[in-house]
């Protein structure tokens, strides 16, 4: 079977999936099916050793306070070791980088989920030693967990309060102004209560839908593959064609004089005559060429 979506969750099919991402509900695949069998059999990812013995950059390690990411610091391969063995978790990034084998999993999956060319499709190394795991968050992005090695589990819920965040968030953090504009308040004290719990085991394929809240934890030591999707929105597909059109004009391109509301008024009537030409395939032409 060829790199995919497909390859990942076997027996179940994309459209399974989609329904599943269309709800923002999690998908849980167990076993190993052989159609995972290229990416469980890469020799950088066989071990932490392995990996740590051929890995090139420094490496992200989580501070056991917090554990997260957003509490973390950079240590070389060697060090890394050593805050493994002290109970922290390591992240590798853009694994692919290193196992180039992973580029084509990666283009496919992103072309299987209809995202934009935009998408900025990458692949993560989760270490995390037995007893530990990452504080309760939500990520903007969408994810795909390939355990490699342990068990880990993991504790999902709805988010009732953001609906396709743009950011990432920890729970406990302050909230980032643009977040706290859309988000209902307040935040959660704790992982809601209406949580599901699913364990991974070596060859298990989870799908954590953007925005859920999870919170993990390691029942051994173990070592986890994730294809991460961070998909432009509208939004973003919208601001980088109009910052294209307007980049064209000596007009817009003149410095900002805030006490010149005339000039600035002037511009935004042209902008509204102009839009009213636009079209959505003109708009995707540029972004998705």
């Amino acid at each position: 079977m060829s790199p995919g979506i497909e390859a990942l969750i076997h027996p179940h099919s994309i459209e399974e999936l989609r329904e599943r991402m269309r709800d923002g509900e999690p998908f849980v695949v167990h076993g190993a099916p052989a159609s995972t069998a290229e990416l469980r059999s890469l020799p950088l990812l066989g071990s932490l050793d392995t990996l740590l013995a051929s890995w090139p950059d420094p490496v992200e390690v989580f501070h056991p306070e917090v554990a997260d990411e957003a509490s973390s610091s950079m240590v070389d391969a060697d060090e890394a070791r050593t805050r493994f063995a002290d109970g922290m978790t390591l992240l590798f990034s853009e694994v692919q980088r290193c196992a180039p084998q992973l580029l084509p999993w990666l283009e496919t999956m992103r072309a299987d989920l209809g995202l934009s060319a935009l998408t900025e499709a990458r692949c993560l190394a989760y270490a995390t030693p037995a007893g530990t795991g990452t504080a309760t968050h939500f990520d903007q992005n969408e994810n795909f967990v390939l355990q490699l090695s342990g068990s880990k589990r993991w504790f999902l819920a709805p988010n009732d309060n953001v609906s396709r965040p743009m950011t990432r968030h920890r729970l406990g953090q302050p909230l980032d102004p643009e977040l706290e504009s859309y988000a209902r308040l307040p935040m959660p004290s704790g992982l809601p209560d209406d949580h599901t719990e699913i364990v991974l085991e070596p060859g298990s394929v989870l799908f954590v839908p953007r925005g859920i809240w999870h919170a993990t934890h390691a029942n051994t030591d173990a070592l986890s593959l994730n294809f991460t999707f961070s998909a432009p929105t509208w939004l973003d597909l919208f601001s980088a064609a109009l910052r294209g059109r307007l980049a064209q004009s000596r007009q817009w391109r003149e410095a900002a004089a805030p006490a010149d509301a005339a000039t600035f008024e002037a511009l935004l009537r042209d902008l509204a005559d102009d839009a009213l030409d636009w079209n959505a395939a003109d708009i995707l032409a540029v972004t998705e060429g």
